[in-house]
C-alpha cells in the first residue's frame, strides 16, 4: 500500500501546474510520451527525469568565493532539443556584454557538455527491477541498473554513457575557436541524436509488452485518455507475465479460416504534407468530407477537431487535403462556425452540414451549419420541427437529401434515439423506428449505403460493442446483421467508410491490433474479413478521420491522451483499396479441396510448375515471380501495382542478360490465376489483338490477368528471392553510401563523424547545415560527393546554409552544391511565395505573424511596409487581409525580383506600389493606415520614417524587435513612449497605445521576436 500511496502522491505533483523541483521548473517534452508509459503499469512511476541536455556551464574557480548554494554551477546555456550552432556561437563570441548582465564578475570555468537520457523509476518489488534493467539494457541503455535496495523502496537508473564534457575557457578567456565550438556543437547533436533513437526504441520495446493501453472512460471528455492496465485478454496484464523470459509479447491478429477467406494485406504509407506544417493536422475529433467538385479534385475538407500546433485547442479552422499531391492549404470560409470538437460533417452536393459538437466541456451544442462549397461561406440555420438535443459524440450519414443522425451523448445521458433533418425544409423530426432496435450509444459509426444505413460498434456507458445494424430509411427498420467471418474487435472512437460493395472499419478503443489491420464487411454476403496492414508504426487511429479518395483511403488526425503528460497524435496516412476488389474472386479458393499440383500448360500461355498445394489451408509460401518480355516491363509493372498483385518485398530482377524482367507476385496473384485457369485458353485469343497499355484502364483483376496472358508474360518459381531491405532512415542512408564512396577512394572512415544530423528542405532543395563537409579533405571528392549525398537523400537540389550577409541587404550565404539555380516555390497560408534561396532568406518562424496579419481586415486601407523582402507580410495583406493599396519599400535587388514576380503569381500586383531603395528616401508619407516595420534585431532607425507615412489622425504600426525575456514590457513601454516623442517632434498631437504584443517565437536563449501593435489616434480638441 505504501508503493501505491508514493505513486499517487508523485503523479499528483507531476500534473500540478505549479513547477517541479528542478531548475527548469517541468517535464522535458521529448520524454513525456515515455514517461506516460511507464507509469501508467501499476509496478512503476518515475520520480525524476532528463531527456537528455546539451548544455555551457559555468562553473566556480579554486580560487573563486562563492555560496555553499552556487558552488554546482550555473548554467550559461542549455537546451533539451538539438542545438542551433549560431545561438551558441553568439553567446560566448563576443564574451562581452552577453555575460555581464547575467554572471557574475568572479571568473569561473566554462564546460560545454552533452549528457543523455536518465530517468529514475521506482519499482514495487526487486523482480520488477530486474525486468525494467533487463528491457533497458537491451535497448543501449547499458549503465542502467539497480541504485536503492532497501525495505521500503526499490529505485532502478535507465541511463547510459554517450557523454561528452569540453572545457572552453572561463569567463575571462575562452580557449577555443568559433569553428572548434561549431563542430562541438555538431558532435553533440548526433549525440542527441543517438540519445533519441534509444529513447524511441525503449519506448517502443515496452509497447510490445503491453503497455499504453486505452482506458474507456465515459466518453464525455475531449480525450481518449491511456491506462496501460486496459485488458488485453491475457490473464495477467502485467509486465511479468510468465514464459521463458517472463515477457507477453503483444499478440498477433489470428485469421479465422474457417471463414474460407485467404488472407490478404494492404500497405499503409505517410501521405508527405506539404504548403502548411503537418502538425496543424495533429487533430482528433475532427471531420472530413471527400470533395468531388471540378474546383477542388481529389481533395478532402477537413473541419474542427481538439489538438493543431502550438497549444493544444478545439479549433474551428477549415483544411483542404489535397489527397495526391499532400498540399494543405488553410480556407478562408467567411462566417466560420465557432470551435468545437465530437460534431459530425456530412457533404451532399456541394453543401456540407456540421451538426452539434462541445466546445467546451460545459457547452454541448445543437447548432446546425452549413457551408456552401460553391459559395466559400458558412450559415447558421434556425430549424423548424422538433428541437434536436443537445449532443455530441453521435454519427451522422446522408440518404438522398435526408440527414439521419444516431446516438450521442449529453451530460452523461446516452441517446439511442434516430432523428431526421429534411435539408429541403430545414425540419427536424425523430423517426418512429421498428425491427430489433439497437442500445444507446455514443463514439459509434453510421453509414450510407444505397438506401440503408449501416451502424458498427460505439459504447454504451459500459463496455465497447461490436455489433452491426442496418437500418431501412423506407421501412424504418433496424436489423441487427448476423456477423460472419473474421469479425471486427468490439470497439468504439473508430472510423468507417464505404468503398465499392465493402464497407470498412478501422481504429479505435480499445487499442489491441487495430492500427494492424482493417475490418471489410461485403454487402450481399455478409462476410467479414480482417485485412492486416502493413504499417512502419504504431498508429493510434483513435478519433481519426477516413475518406474515400478514388481507390484511397486518406486517414487524417487521431491520437490519445494520458491524464497529465501530453498526447500522441498520428501522422496523416494513405492506403489504397484496389486490392480490395480480388477478395470476391479470391473468397471461395481455399475452400476446394484438391491436393493436385499445377501442371505445365501445354499452350504456351504460363508456365506453371507450381508446387503450391490447395486445399482448405492457406497456400504454402513458397516465392513466384512473373516473366515479361522487356519491351512489356514498365505496362506489367503497372498492372501488377495497380491490382496489389506486386510482392514490394522482394526485388525485381533481369534475365538472359536483361531480355526478360522478373517481377515478384503475390499468393493473392497466384489464387486468382489458379480459380480462373478453366477460361485463360478462350479469354486469351479474344484479346491478342488489344493494345497492351488498355490494361491500366480496365477495373476488372480478371480482365487484367487475362491481358497479362495475352502479353507473354509467364509465371515461374523465384530461385533467386532478392529480399527487398527494410526502409532506412535518410541519415543512415546517406551514411552508407557516403562511407561507400570513402572506401573507393581510400579516405578514411573516420570523416563520417562530420556527417550532419539534420537538414532542411526548401521546396525541392534540401539544405545542408552550414557546418558540415567543411574539412579540407571532403573538396578531393569533387561533384561526387554531393552528387551522392543527394541521391540518398532523395533530392533533386543540393545546397549548404551558409552566413547570411552582414550588410543592410541581408543576403542568403546559401551555396547550391547540386542544381541549376536556387529558385524554389513555397506555399504557406494560401499564399505563394517564389524566391532565389540562393540570394534571399526566408524566415519559417514568422508562420504564426504571417497568418495573423493576412486575418486582419484591411479592405479600405492603405498600407506602407518599410522591409518589403519577397513579400513576406506585403503578400497576406493583399492575397489575405485584402488590403486596398501596399506601397511595398525594398532595397535589395534580389528581394524585389521575387518580390514583383509573387505579386503576378498571387494576382495581387495591381495593389501594390513598390518602391525600390532605401526606405529614409523612398517612403511616402502621410497617406498609410497601416505601417508595418518588420525588421530584426531592431527597427528602431525607422520609426520616424513610419510616423512621418502614417495619415495625420494616426493608424496602426506593428513593430518587431527581438528582446530579452525579463524586459518584454520595459521594451514594449519604450516603443510606446519613443512613437509619441517622434509624433510631437513631427507635429502630431496624437494618443499612443499599446493595442497588442504578439510573441512570435524565441530567436535565441531567453530572446524572443516580439512585435508590438502601436495605435496611433488623434487626440479631439
Amino acid at each position: 500500500m505504501e508503493f501505491e500511496k508514493r505513486k499517487k502522491a508523485t503523479l499528483a505533483t507531476m500534473s500540478s501546474p505549479e513547477p517541479d523541483k528542478s531548475p527548469k521548473g517541468d517535464i522535458d517534452a521529448p520524454i513525456i510520451p515515455l514517461l506516460k508509459t511507464l507509469n501508467t503499469h501499476p509496478s512503476y512511476f518515475t520520480t525524476s527525469s532528463c531527456s537528455g541536455r546539451i548544455s555551457i556551464l559555468s562553473t566556480p574557480t579554486a580560487t573563486t568565493t562563492v555560496k555553499k548554494k552556487a558552488k554546482g554551477g550555473n548554467w550559461v546555456f542549455i537546451t533539451h532539443e538539438f542545438a542551433d550552432p549560431n545561438s551558441v556561437q553568439n553567446l560566448i563570441f563576443p564574451l562581452n556584454p552577453n555575460f555581464d548582465s547575467t554572471q557574475p564578475s568572479n571568473q569561473e570555468n566554462l564546460v560545454f557538455r552533452f549528457e543523455p537520457l536518465i530517468i529514475a523509476v521506482e519499482c514495487k518489488d526487486v523482480f520488477s527491477a530486474q525486468k525494467l534493467v533487463s528491457l533497458a539494457i537491451s535497448c543501449g541503455f547499458r549503465e542502467s541498473g539497480i541504485t536503492n535496495v532497501n525495505n521500503k523502496r526499490v529505485i532502478v537508473a535507465i541511463r547510459c554513457s554517450i557523454r561528452l564534457e569540453v572545457p572552453l575557457g572561463d569567463t575571462h578567456m575562452i580557449m577555443v575557436s568559433k569553428e572548434y565550438l561549431n563542430y562541438l556543437v555538431g558532435i553533440a547533436n548526433e549525440k542527441m541524436e543517438a540519445n533519441r533513437k534509444r529513447t524511441d526504441s525503449f519506448h517502443d520495446a515496452l509497447l510490445k509488452i503491453g503497455f499504453l493501453q486505452p482506458e474507456i472512460d465515459s466518453g464525455i471528455g475531449d480525450y481518449e485518455f491511456l491506462n496501460m492496465n486496459q485488458d488485453l485478454g491475457y490473464q495477467d496484464s502485467s509486465l511479468i507475465n510468465g514464459g521463458e523470459d517472463g515477457i507477453q509479447p503483444t499478440g498477433e491478429i489470428k485469421d479465422d479460416t474457417s471463414s474460407g477467406v485467404l488472407e490478404l494485406s494492404l500497405p499503409i504509407k505517410p501521405l508527405v504534407i506539404t504548403g502548411e506544417p503537418v502538425e496543424k493536422l495533429h487533430l482528433w475529433g475532427h471531420s472530413a468530407c471527400t470533395l468531388e467538385t471540378t474546383k477542388n479534385p481529389k481533395s478532402v475538407l477537413l473541419f474542427g477537431g481538439f489538438g493543431g500546433m502550438g497549444r493544444h485547442a478545439r479549433r474551428n479552422d477549415s483544411w483542404l487535403l489535397d489527397s495526391v499531391s499532400g498540399q494543405l492549404e488553410l480556407v478562408d470560409f467567411a462566417n466560420s462556425p465557432p470551435p468545437r470538437l465530437g460534431h459530425t460533417a456530412s457533404l451532399v452536393g456541394d453543401l456540407m452540414f456540421v451538426i452539434g459538437g462541445r466546445a467546451d466541456p460545459g457547452n454541448v451544442l445543437n447548432d446546425v451549419w452549413v457551408l456552401s462549397i460553391t459559395n466559400n461561406e458558412w450559415k447558421q440555420f434556425q430549424c423548424d420541427g422538433i428541437d434536436f438535443p443537445l449532443s455530441h459524440r453521435h454519427a451522422a450519414a446522408f440518404v438522398g437529401s435526408d440527414l439521419y443522425v444516431f446516438g450521442g451523448i449529453h451530460n452523461g445521458i446516452i441517446s439511442s434515439v434516430m432523428y431526421r433533418l429534411d435539408t429541403h425544409n430545414m425540419k427536424w423530426e425523430e423517426v418512429i423506428v421498428h425491427g430489433q432496435k439497437p442500445s444507446a450509444r455514443h463514439s459509434h459509426t453510421l453509414v450510407a449505403y444505397g438506401s440503408e444505413l449501416f451502424m458498427f460498434g460505439g459504447f454504451d456507458g459500459v463496455k465497447a460493442l461490436g455489433d452491426l445494424y442496418s437500418f431501412d430509411v423506407h421501412s424504418c427498420i433496424w436489423k441487427k446483421e448476423k456477423m460472419t467471418g473474421t469479425t471486427p474487435y468490439a470497439r468504439f472512437s473508430h472510423t468507417m467508410f464505404v468503398y465499392k460493395n465493402y464497407i470498412g472499419v478501422m481504429g479505435g478503443c480499445p487499442i489491441k491490433q487495430h492500427y494492424q489491420e482493417i475490418s471489410i464487411f461485403e454487402v450481399g454476403s455478409g462476410l467479414w474479413k480482417r485485412i492486416k496492414l502493413n504499417s512502419i508504426g504504431e498508429d493510434l487511429f483513435v478519433r481519426s478521420t477516413t475518406s474515400v479518395v478514388g481507390d484511397d483511403l486518406v486517414i487524417v488526425g487521431g491520437g490519445a491522451s494520458c491524464y497529465a503528460f501530453g498526447t500522441k497524435f498520428s501522422e496523416p496516412m494513405r492506403i489504397n483499396l484496389l486490392p480490395l476488389l480480388s477478395l470476391a474472386e479470391i473468397r471461395d479458393v481455399t475452400n476446394d479441396e484438391t491436393d493436385s499440383r499445377i501442371q505445365k500448360r501445354s499452350n504456351g500461355g504460363f508456365d506453371m510448375n507450381l508446387e503450391g498445394i490447395y486445399g482448405r489451408q492457406k497456400i504454402i509460401p513458397l516465392r513466384w515471380v512473373l516473366r515479361v518480355d522487356k519491351k512489356h516491363a514498365k505496362p506489367a509493372k503497372d498492372v501488377l501495382k495497380k491490382f496489389g498483385w506486386l510482392d514490394t518485398e522482394r526485388k525485381v530482377y533481369t534475365q538472359e542478360n536483361g531480355v526478360y524482367v522478373c517481377f515478384p507476385i503475390t499468393k493473392e496473384f497466384m489464387v486468382l490465376y489458379q480459380n480462373k485457369k478453366s477460361g485463360l485458353n478462350e479469354e486469351v485469343d479474344e484479346v491478342n489483338d488489344l493494345n497492351f497499355q488498355e490494361i491500366l484502364k480496365i477495373s476488372s483483376s480478371t480482365k487484367a490477368l487475362y491481358l497479362l496472358v495475352a502479353s507473354g508474360a509467364m509465371v515461374h518459381a523465384d530461385h533467386v528471392v532478392k529480399i527487398r531491405k527494410a526502409s532506412s532512415s535518410p541519415l543512415k542512408v546517406m551514411k552508407e553510401a557516403v562511407a561507400s564512396l570513402l572506401n573507393r577512394h581510400n579516405l578514411p572512415s573516420d570523416l563520417l563523424e562530420q556527417l550532419p544530423a539534420r537538414w532542411e528542405r526548401l521546396g525541392d532543395i534540401v539544405v545542408l547545415p552550414m557546418t558540415s563537409f567543411k574539412d579540407s579533405i571532403w573538396d578531393s571528392l569533387g561533384n561526387e560527393l554531393w552528387s551522392t549525398v543527394a541521391e540518398s537523400l532523395g533530392a533533386r537540389r543540393l545546397a549548404r546554409q551558409g552566413r547570411i550577409s552582414a550588410t543592410g541587404t541581408r543576403d542568403s550565404g546559401l551555396e547550391i552544391l547540386v542544381g541549376d539555380d536556387g529558385w524554389v516555390d513555397h506555399r504557406e497560408n494560401g499564399v505563394l511565395y517564389s524566391f532565389d534561396a540562393t540570394k534571399c532568406m526566408f524566415s519559417w518562424g514568422n508562420l504564426s505573424e504571417k497568418r495573423r496579419m493576412g486575418e486582419l481586415d484591411c479592405k479600405d486601407e492603405v498600407i506602407v511596409d518599410l522591409f518589403a523582402g519577397i513579400g513576406y507580410f506585403t503578400l497576406p495583406f493583399l492575397v489575405k487581409a485584402n488590403a486596398k493599396m501596399v506601397y511595398a519599400c525594398e532595397w535589395n535587388p534580389h528581394a524585389i525580383e521575387a518580390l514583383r514576380r509573387n505579386l503576378e503569381a498571387n494576382s495581387v500586383a495591381d495593389r501594390c506600389v513598390v518602391l525600390e531603395g532605401d526606405n529614409r528616401v523612398m517612403a511616402p508619407k502621410g497617406v498609410a493606415d497601416r505601417v508595418n516595420l518588420g525588421l530584426l534585431p531592431s527597427s528602431e532607425g525607422s520609426w520616424e520614417i513610419a510616423v512621418r507615412a502614417l495619415r495625420s489622425n494616426g493608424g496602426m504600426m506593428h513593430v518587431h524587435g527581438n528582446v530579452k525575456d525579463k524586459e518584454e514590457e520595459s521594451w514594449t513601454k519604450q516603443v510606446s513612449k519613443s512613437i509619441k516623442e517622434i509624433s510631437r517632434s513631427e507635429g502630431y498631437d496624437w494618443d499612443v497605445s499599446i493595442e497588442h504584443v504578439e510573441r512570435v517565437k524565441w530567436y535565441a536563449p531567453h530572446i524572443r521576436h516580439l512585435v508590438v501593435d502601436i495605435r496611433c489616434k488623434q487626440i479631439e480638441s
